[in-house]
C-alpha cells in the first residue's frame, strides 16, 4: 500500500512558479504591485498608471512618453472590437457571458497567434488588446448598445454606463476598487491563466480560462453573494447570520483567509463606501458589526 501523502489545504506554502508582479504578506496584512504598497496606489494613481506598473515594469512620469496610453487607445478603437461588441449585445445582457464570448471572438477578428510565436513587445500588445475591449464590451452590455472608444478607462467606463460625464467622487471610488483588485498574488485565476499561457496558447485562451475560474462563488463572485446576503438578511442581519452559522452554510465576503490581520482591501473599500453613506451601507456596517 503507497503510503498517504498530505497535502496542504489551498496548496498553502506550496511554491508553483515565480513573479516579479507582487506579492501577498498575510502575516503583515498588505500587498503591493513591484514593491509599492497596493493600497497606496489606490489613493492616488490612476487605473493607467498601475496598468503600465504591472505590465511595463515603471510608473509613469512627466518624463515618460505617452506610448502606454496610445496602444491602449488603439486597442480599444480597433475595428475588430466594433463587430464584437455588436455580436455579444445582440446575444446576451449579463456582462460575464458576453466577456467570455468576446474574447475569442476578438482573438479570431483580430487573428491573434499563439505567445509561443511571439515575441515580449507582440505579446504586450495582445495583453493590451484584450484588456482594453473588456470595459467597452461590459459597458455595452449593461447598456444595450455599444458606446464606442470613450477616452480613459474609469471615466470612459461610467460614461459609456449612464450616458452621462461621471462625477468625479464617483470615478475616484470606481479607480480606488479597480486598481486594489488588478493583483492579489498567485489566486486562482492567475493560476488557471498561467498554466494556459505555459503550453504557449494564444492570450484570450489564457483569459478566458482565467475569467472562468473568476466567476466561481469561491473566488471572483464571492462579492455577488456578500450583497445578496444583505438582501436576505433584511431588517435582522443578527437573526439571519444566526440561521445560517447555525446550518452550517459559508458566509460571503468577510477577509481573505491569506491574512492573519484586517484585509487592507476591506480596510480601503469601508473608508470608500463610507464617504458616500447612504442606507446600504448602513446596512452593510451592521451586517459585518453583527458577523
Amino acid at each position: 500500500m503507497s503510503e498517504l501523502i498530505d497535502v496542504p489545504r489551498g496548496l498553502t506554502g506550496v511554491v508553483a512558479a515565480e513573479t516579479a508582479i507582487g506579492d501577498v504578506d498575510g502575516e503583515a496584512g498588505m500587498y503591493h504591485y513591484r514593491g509599492i504598497p497596493a493600497v497606496d496606489l489606490a489613493r492616488d494613481r490612476t487605473f493607467e498608471d498601475v496598468w503600465q506598473l504591472l505590465v511595463v515594469g515603471e510608473l509613469p512620469d512627466a518624463t515618460t512618453p505617452a506610448s502606454f496610453l496610445d496602444r491602449v487607445a488603439a486597442a480599444t478603437a480597433h475595428p475588430a472590437v466594433d463587430g464584437v461588441v455588436e455580436a455579444v449585445v445582440a446575444r446576451t445582457d449579463d456582462p460575464l457571458t458576453a466577456l467570455r464570448a468576446a474574447w475569442p471572438l476578438l482573438a479570431s477578428a483580430r487573428g491573434t497567434r499563439p505567445l509561443y510565436d511571439l515575441d515580449e513587445d507582440a505579446r504586450l500588445d495582445d495583453a493590451i488588446a484584450f484588456a482594453a475591449a473588456a470595459p467597452r464590451v461590459i459597458a455595452a452590455v449593461a447598456r444595450g448598445e455599444d458606446p464606442g472608444p470613450t477616452g480613459p478607462v474609469v471615466s470612459g467606463y461610467l460614461a459609456a454606463l449612464t450616458g452621462i460625464r461621471p462625477d468625479p467622487a464617483h470615478e475616484r471610488a470606481l479607480t480606488a476598487y479597480l486598481v486594489a483588485a488588478m493583483d492579489h498574488g498567485f489566486n486562482a485565476s492567475t493560476f488557471t491563466a498561467r498554466v494556459i499561457a505555459s503550453t504557449g496558447a494564444d492570450m484570450a485562451a489564457c483569459l478566458t480560462g482565467a475569467l472562468g475560474a473568476l466567476s466561481g462563488p469561491l473566488h471572483g463572485g464571492a462579492p455577488a453573494r456578500a450583497l445578496e446576503s444583505l438582501d436576505r438578511a433584511g431588517d435582522d442581519p443578527e437573526a439571519w447570520i444566526r440561521g445560517e452559522l447555525a446550518a452550517g452554510r459559508r458566509l460571503m465576503g468577510f477577509g481573505h483567509a491569506v491574512y492573519r490581520t484586517t484585509d487592507p482591501r476591506s480596510a480601503l473599500l469601508r473608508e470608500v463606501a463610507e464617504g458616500f453613506g447612504g442606507a446600504r451601507v448602513a446596512q452593510a456596517l451592521a451586517f459585518q458589526g453583527m458577523a
